[in-house]
């Protein structure tokens, strides 16, 4: 397919159960695997987070693993935390990985260094953050994983940055997008699933955020993921993110960015045009999809010739949604290892 891809939004087709990859380099077409989809314990904790100062933010995040072993990053998405992946965490540690979590701009801990700093939500920004902690813990090269903005901020940094990417897992596939792809309009069907997009960019819907913040997250939560049974407990643990002062700024931004109702920074300028051209990733991926995710996603097929290096797609069963290394955290810290193997 030669279409510019605008991912979570340009193709809203199903992921179907065996739908074959396609393009060169692609191993292990649509291999399901099965995971029984089950409430997060919601006592687990990363304990004490740390943080530290790395470009226009202090970042807040959790560490785990031998400081020595080779580094996974793990990027949330929204409206979640990095409590998506408490599960993935230890698993990944017992493997030797260091493992570095962090809260995205507008989440728990992390915060502007400089009130005089644009509450900015756009792509990226966000993967800039993660190249600027990188440096800040003297991270040369890591594998880097993640859903939702979470998965696109990894996108862009193995497309835009490969030397620091050993390897990438991206849930939903290759979510580069650009402004100019996210003002095509779509079928009414389609349309429908983006109805908080629409509602962002209205004035009512930025103070309706700000005021049910937690209610429209467990929302999103239900409707994102309409098979799994997570518990109050479970969501209030990762809702005290949100709770951030800048979450409702960055989370409103970011929105109307995609639409062009908002400016970006000048500073990244450069760094859109090249996403814009939906440039190829070239490190190792493993793209992963829930059979029962409730978000806009693309099928795989649109995307996989964007993935020109050792390549997998997997296909997670048991009514997977779209929060898929909370949801099936075993499936999720498997394919970091995988997609690292072979590098």
């Amino acid at each position: 397919m030669t279409q510019t891809i605008d991912q979570h939004r340009r193709y809203f087709l199903g992921v179907a159960a065996g739908t074959a990859a396609v393009g060169l380099g692609v191993i292990g077409l649509a291999r399901g695997e099965t995971e029984t989809p089950r409430s997060s314990a919601a006592n687990a904790s990363f304990g004490t987070t740390k943080q530290v100062r790395a470009g226009v933010l202090d970042v807040g995040y959790a560490e785990a693993g031998p400081a020595t072993g080779p580094v996974a990053i793990l990027l949330h998405g929204w409206p979640y935390d990095i409590h998506s992946f408490v599960e993935v965490a230890p698993i990944l540690a017992q493997s030797g990985y260091r493992v570095i979590i962090p809260y995205l701009r507008g989440y728990g801990s992390t915060n502007f260094l400089s009130s005089e700093t644009p509450r900015n939500g756009e792509p990226a920004a966000l993967a800039v953050d993660i190249i600027a902690l990188m440096d800040a813990l003297d991270i040369k090269k890591a594998v880097i994983a993640g859903f939702d903005w979470g998965a696109r901020t990894a996108d862009i940094i193995a497309a835009l940055w490969p030397e620091r990417c050993r390897a990438l897992v991206s849930v939903s596939g290759y979510l580069i997008s650009s402004q100019a792809a996210g003002n095509a309009p779509l079928p009414p069907a389609a349309e429908l699933q983006w109805w908080y997009q629409f509602y962002f960019a209205t004035e009512r819907g930025r103070a309706g955020y700000e005021k049910y913040t937690h209610d429209f997250a467990k929302l999103i939560w239900k409707l994102a993921s309409p098979q799994w049974k997570f518990d109050d407990a479970t969501f209030d643990r990762s809702a005290k993110a949100f709770e951030n002062k800048d979450h409702v700024a960055i989370s409103i931004h970011n929105y109307r960015w995609r639409l062009g109702l908002a400016k970006g920074e000048a500073k990244y300028e450069e760094i859109e045009k090249k996403l814009a051209a939906a440039p190829v990733i070239e490190v190792p991926a493993i793209t992963m999809e829930g059979d029962a995710n409730g978000a806009p996603h693309p099928d795989p097929s649109a995307y996989a010739k964007k993935f020109s290096g050792r390549y997998d797609y997997r296909l997670i069963t048991g009514g997977i949604g779209h929060n898929l290394p909370q949801e099936a955290p075993q499936a999720f810290a498997k394919a970091v290892m995988d997609a690292d193997g072979g590098a």
